[in-house]
């Protein structure tokens, strides 16, 4: 039997991964990623806090897991399907 579920809104902290700003981007992680090029384009690759390799492209948000120095990426038209920027 289906039931109605509501997504628990919450806050998080991300950062969009694009050509003017990779450098900044790359700048502001902490904890375990590695950066470089997959088909000519630059890329990242974060460690999840499930302890995966993941993959950001260019356009993709960086989302900050919690406190813990791990992210998650999300593609740009999931997220801005999902979050609206707050207090801004």
């Amino acid at each position: 039997m289906f039931k109605t579920y509501q997504n628990t809104p919450k806050t998080i902290e991300a950062v969009q991964f694009i050509d003017e700003q990779k450098d900044k981007v790359l700048n502001s992680l902490n904890g375990q990623y590695a950066h470089g090029f997959k088909d000519g384009k630059p890329i990242i690759k974060v460690t999840t806090i499930y302890g995966d390799i993941a993959i950001v492209r260019l356009g993709d948000w960086i989302v900050k897991e919690a406190e813990l120095g791990f992210y998650y990426p999300v593609r740009d038209d999931v997220f801005r399907g999902s979050y609206v920027l707050k207090d801004g």
